[in-house]
């Protein structure tokens, strides 16, 4: 997958190509970043997405004029990061922050046939909360009609990562300024009850027990 356009110039040790660094990432994030060019205007659209095997889905209004630009076949970047930290070093020009990206290059498919469009609003719905797709009613001819869904191949993606703590000058090491990491992380809070639930209806074990795994990588060097 490292071509020209995803391979990372910058801090390059930090690049990862393989699928299983790319996939761990993607399925830990909840929102991507669609950019794209029409008329020469850039847009970023930030949306949610799903993954099944090697294929990243998105989906919407028939009305969404990223959609429809997407369907013509342009070329699209979809970035993902995931924001675990934030360095402090002692030096102001030497501050930083732990992450994980991932930066997919390519153009977008129209999913038309039905079977494949339940298969990835079923892989929608499952990324964003596991177990929830058999909890609800299922999507209607109505809507399906109604709803857009775009697939990307993961083909030409890249991840970065930086893990560890701040990299100051050897000179600012005795500089009497404290530095180190304040870890950051996604958590789930308790769940709101809707004010229209029917009485009687018991909170699914999916929705009490939601936590969204942190993936451990090891330390870049």
């Amino acid at each position: 997958m490292k071509t020209t356009r995803t391979q990372v110039k910058r801090i390059p040790k930090r690049g990862h190509y393989d699928l299983k660094t790319v996939y761990s990432i993607l399925d830990t994030g909840l929102i991507c970043h669609v950019g794209f060019a029409v008329d020469d205007q850039p847009f970023v659209i930030p949306t949610a997405y799903g993954r099944m095997d090697n294929r990243l889905f998105i989906h919407g209004s028939p009305a969404s004029r990223m959609l429809r630009s997407l369907q013509q076949g342009i070329e699209i970047c979809v970035t993902v990061t995931l924001l675990d930290g934030l360095v402090l070093a002692r030096s102001a020009m030497h501050h930083s922050m732990n992450y994980r990206s991932v930066v997919l290059c390519g153009t977008a498919e129209l999913v038309s046939e039905r079977e494949e469009k339940m298969q990835a609003l079923y892989a929608l719905t499952e990324h964003v909360m596991p177990g929830r797709w058999a909890e609800t009613r299922e999507p209607n001819e109505q809507e399906l009609t109604a709803t857009t869904v775009l697939a990307l191949p993961i083909d030409e993606a890249s991840a970065k990562i930086r893990t560890g703590p701040p990299v100051d000058d050897a000179a600012d090491y005795g500089l009497p300024h404290w530095a180190g990491i304040i870890p950051l992380r996604m958590q789930a809070g308790e769940p709101i009850v809707d004010p229209k639930l029917a009485e009687g209806i018991v909170m699914p074990a999916h929705v009490k027990q939601y936590l969204r795994k942190r993936r451990e990588f090891l330390e870049v060097v």
